[in-house]
Formats: structure tokens, sequence, C-alpha cells
């Protein structure tokens, strides 16, 4: 198992800790996260943990969490959520995210507002002093696809449409485009996010601000804590 695997792996299992019977949970998306599904579905099946119900963030998760019976529910049938754990592709001190490589940024963002905890699991190497080296995800509707481009290349956001592997535009759950905005560095996500959401035609952005409540990192075979 490579060491990125396992650090990932460590971190989901260090998070599921805190998972208790009978709590709401919201499950995000990706390969850290997928780790922590698969040890929830585990306990269970085995009846370790009892009356809990899921509110998945993406299709994919939704699946893998039928898989093991877990029982779903969707967020329009609550309005507050236990516990979510999650993945993100970057975080800073001051556990500022970005999150939406892997498309599910609107349903993540909807879920971590509704959570009394958010605890975010990674690997080592989404840990950055600045946040930006990672393209930043934007949600768009397809009809202002063209404005919002347009837009985002005068304010120098440079977005590029983000593609799949035959060409055509990559469709989120929410059938929108994505623009991933090449920043380099993020001087500040506060101020960056307000203009962003100023933008008629942009649903979401991959700024999760204030929303972490701890950020879980597997460290070779430590797992780090920061709060």
């Amino acid at each position: 198992m490579s060491n990125t695997i396992t650090e990932k792996k460590n971190a989901a299992l260090k998070a599921v800790e805190q998972v208790q019977s009978g709590m709401i949970l919201g499950l995000g998306t990706g390969s850290t996260a997928y780790f922590a599904i698969e040890a929830i579905g585990e306990q269970w099946q085995a009846g370790t943990l009892t009356d809990i119900q899921a509110i998945p963030t993406s299709e994919a998760t939704a699946k893998q969490a039928s898989s093991y019976g877990i029982p779903l529910l969707e967020l329009a049938d609550v309005d507050r959520i236990d516990l979510t754990i999650d993945g993100a592709d970057e975080f800073d001190p001051q556990l500022r995210l970005i999150k939406g490589g892997g498309g599910a940024l609107f349903r993540e963002k909807l879920v971590a507002f509704a959570s009394d905890k958010m605890l975010i699991i990674s690997d080592a190497s989404k840990e950055v002093q600045y946040l930006g080296a990672f393209p930043l995800p934007v949600e768009v509707l397809p009809k202002a696809i063209r404005l919002v481009q347009r837009v985002l290349t005068e304010k120098n956001c440079q977005p590029v449409l983000r593609k799949q592997k035959d060409g055509s535009p990559y469709l989120t759950d929410n059938q929108n485009y994505i623009l991933d905005c090449h920043l380099g560095k993020i001087d500040n996500p506060e101020q960056l996010d307000l203009m962003l959401h100023l933008v008629p035609g942009i649903v979401e952005t991959g700024l999760f601000l204030g929303l972490a409540t701890q950020v879980i990192v597997g460290q070779g075979d430590d797992v780090k804590v920061f709060e």
C-alpha cells in the first residue's frame, strides 16, 4: 500500500472514531472519504453502529453507502446534520479549504453548512500555507458559461472549462458545468469568494471558509489533528 493511501486510510479511521449510533451523518466524496464510508459501512453491517442515517454528497457516494445497506436521506429531509466526514484538495493554517476536484462541491457545501461538526480528512500533501495551487472549481449554470468565463477571465482568474475524456463538458450531478480557476496563490479567500458569488450564473465555489471543525491528516504512520 502506497504511503499516500496509508495516510488517507489512517485519517479516515481516526475520523470515524467520532461517529456514534443514532447520528445523522454527512458522507463526503472522493478517494479519502471512500475509506471513511467503508469503515462506517463495515461497522453498520457488524452491528457496532446502529440507528444511523446518512446524506451522501454525490451519486457515487450514495452508491457506495447503499452497498453496505446504510439508510440514506435527502438533505431536504433534515434541517441539521450531526457530523460530516469529507476530504479536501487543499487546507491552510486557518482550516480554509479548496474542494471540488471530484465535482461535488455544491452538494458538499450544502451538507457542510448543515453540519454541527465537519471533519476533513486528508493525506499530508493537502496541507498548504496559501490556498490556490490547486485550481479552484466554480460550478456554473450551462446557459451562463460564456458570460461567466468572460467575467472571470477579465478578473484574471484564468478559468478553464472542465471536460470529460471525450472532450465534452464535464457535468456535475446537478447538470452544471465547472470552471477550474488557475490562481496560483489566493491572498484573500474571503474577498475572492464574495466576488465570485456576485457574478450571476455562478452556482457555488470550491472555497470552504469557516466550515471545517477539524482537519485530520495522515502523516506517514501517524495522524495529526488540526483544530
